[in-house]
């Protein structure tokens, strides 16, 4: 079994953590600015989150958990959720993970990369709302 026990849990955590990241107005305005859809894809549990910036306003960023109906992806990030949860841990390199394929990611992926710097805060944000929920024995390192 995964990390997480369900993709209920999943939704709540990571769904949970794109909310808090999308607070942040510098996150906000520089994802809105790509106009990307973009959908996560999760393996144990099968579950995707999809974050819609098409509209390319920083207060109206969607984020959908569970399938998106009348919604195509630009960029799509598929991998394992405990991948996904060490990913956000700060335990694992994006470009390891994309080379040694434990992250797929098909589409416009430059544009994605040019969010990596400003999401660096969401380490810290997912290891407070663990804690804050009372999973300390989920916040691990490698």
């Amino acid at each position: 079994m995964g990390v997480f026990k369900d993709k209920d849990q999943l939704y709540e955590l990571l769904g949970g953590l794109f909310t808090e990241l999308f607070k942040n107005k510098d996150i906000a305005e520089k994802s809105a600015a790509t106009g990307l859809i973009i959908v996560f894809k999760y393996e144990d549990p099968d579950s995707e989150i999809w974050l819609d910036a098409s509209k390319k306003d920083p207060g109206n960023i969607g984020i959908i958990c569970g399938p998106a109906e009348g919604l195509t992806a630009d960029v799509t990030m598929s991998m394992n959720a405990d991948i996904a949860h060490q990913f956000w841990l700060g335990n694992v390199n994006l470009m390891v993970a994309l080379t040694r394929k434990q992250i797929v990611a098909k589409g416009p992926i430059p544009k994605v990369m040019k969010l990596l710097p400003v999401i660096k805060p969401a380490y810290a944000i997912y290891q407070n709302m663990l804690k804050e929920k009372g999973l300390d024995d989920m916040i691990t390192k490698k």
